[in-house]
């Protein structure tokens, strides 16, 4: 038995709605025990029987979601002992205020073309002024946004950016991302 975190992009924003509940019971109609949600932003921690790589969980998870909600959000899948090293890997342990990191995370590794538009859109950003802070590591793009997500130009630029890679990926608050490493080890 494996534990894994699996994370949903833009459910319950931008009026693309899906209830917990049936975000619960799609992925345990996959055959997987120990589900549990974590906000309702589509963050889900599961146990799977046997080893499955997190690219076909994946893909499970969302044809599980397409058939019982009619939706089809990207989904992102790690195993816990990926997710542990995302939490290790934060290169801004200073900031202890969990909703000014961010880790924006991928299902692949960003590609050398994507780590050079992100940082390229970074350090323009950073030219004009803005004190927001990337370091990308293997497929997790850590964001330190010291004025908060809502008021970052580069996280909106980053967003919008097909180039970066950011558009496939999900971010997490560090708050969020904690709390699901948490929940990874009960």
């Amino acid at each position: 038995m494996a534990s894994y975190v699996a994370l949903l992009r833009g459910v319950n924003v931008g009026g693309v709605r899906l209830a917990m509940a049936d975000l619960r019971s799609a992925v345990a109609d996959c055959g997987h025990t120990d589900v549990a949600t974590y906000v309702q932003s589509g963050n889900v921690v599961l146990t799977a029987s046997g080893r499955r790589s997190p690219v076909r969980l994946a893909a499970e998870i969302r044809a599980a979601i397409a058939a019982r909600a009619g939706i089809e959000p990207r989904v992102v899948v790690l195993r816990a002992a990926e997710w542990d090293d995302l939490v290790d890997g934060n290169p801004y342990p200073h900031v202890t205020y969990g909703t000014r990191l961010h880790a924006v995370v991928a299902q692949e590794l960003f590609t050398d073309a994507q780590r050079r538009a992100a940082l390229e859109i970074a350090e323009r950003v950073r030219e004009g002024g803005s004190r927001d802070e990337l370091t990308i590591r293997g497929r997790v793009a850590y964001l330190h946004l010291p004025d908060g997500m809502g008021r970052s130009v580069l996280a909106e630029k980053l967003g919008r950016s097909r180039a970066s890679g950011h558009q496939d990926a999900t971010a997490r608050n560090w708050r969020t991302v904690l709390a699901l490493q948490e929940m990874l080890h009960r």
